[in-house]
């Protein structure tokens, strides 16, 4: 089983406009739409993917909670968001409502900081049911400051109990510092690293694998910021085990998702 952590998807009336408010400096690998990244799947021979909604700002939170919860079961794997803007108590029942298993934040697009006392109190409330992927590092001309790794490493160890995911191996454009803060926490690091994780080179992305452990490690493109077959290809091509690849193309996501539960 092939499972993608990291895609982008929106309601086909305004997947168009969303996709054009996003990074804008990333080549475009698709058209944002639920029936586009289905296509995407096939060719890439993905079973599953993870779609990240985003609450931008607390009136949004509901909106694209529904719409994540509301995805295909059989392929899609919806995670919601949730905001400091809101009440603890109302961004959790929000997710509950919606049968949602995680959420997605994003300091850039939300306008927040990982440190910020409000998120941390959103992230307590988490623990022990809601996995929980953060972007960190650059984006666009967004140097970062408000997601750096070390902020992330911050938030391992203030919530140990808390499943979490930190994209862009943790840390966008700030693969060095990750790999000195973050390598070897206990969070698992996505992939994505648009508009390709081919411009790395393997020994490096492999170095980093094997020093964080590849059972922390999912696969994750950040589509349609990158292309899903050519991403599939890039982690072959670290020439991992084939203990190790099939882990990290699909086994360690299926544990976190509990998949076998179902």
């Amino acid at each position: 089983m092939i499972i993608d952590c990291h895609t982008h998807v929106w309601p086909d009336p305004i997947a168009k406009r969303a996709l054009a408010g996003s990074v804008r400096d990333l080549p475009r690998r698709g058209d944002g739409t639920v029936d586009g990244l289905r296509t995407s799947m096939d060719e890439a021979g993905i079973d599953r993917a993870i779609c990240l909604g985003i609450g931008n700002t607390p009136e949004q939170v509901d909106k694209a909670n529904r719409f994540a919860g509301g995805l295909d079961p059989a392929r899609f794997t919806g995670f919601g968001s949730v905001h400091p803007g809101l009440p603890v108590e109302e961004n959790v029942a929000g997710l509950r409502k919606h049968g949602l298993r995680g959420v997605k934040i994003h300091p850039m697009f939300q306008q927040l900081e990982l440190d910020d006392p409000r998120l941390g109190a959103v992230l307590d409330a988490l623990q022990g049911e809601f996995i929980v992927i953060v972007h960190v590092g650059a984006a666009g001309e967004d140097p970062g400051n408000r997601c750096t790794p070390e902020m992330l490493a911050r938030i391992v160890r203030e919530f140990p109990r808390l499943d979490l995911i930190a994209c862009h191996f943790g840390g966008y454009r700030m693969f060095e510092r990750a790999m000195e803060v973050v390598c070897g926490l206990p969070v698992y690091l996505d992939t994505s690293w648009p508009p390709g994780l081919a411009s790395f080179d393997p020994a490096r992305v492999r170095d980093l694998v094997r020093r964080h452990g590849a059972d922390r490690v999912v696969f994750a493109s950040d589509w349609p910021m990158a292309d899903q077959c050519a991403e599939v290809e890039a982690i072959h091509a670290l020439e991992l085990s084939d203990d190790d690849t099939a882990a990290v193309l699909g086994g360690n996501a299926a544990r976190l998702l509990r998949l076998d539960d179902n």
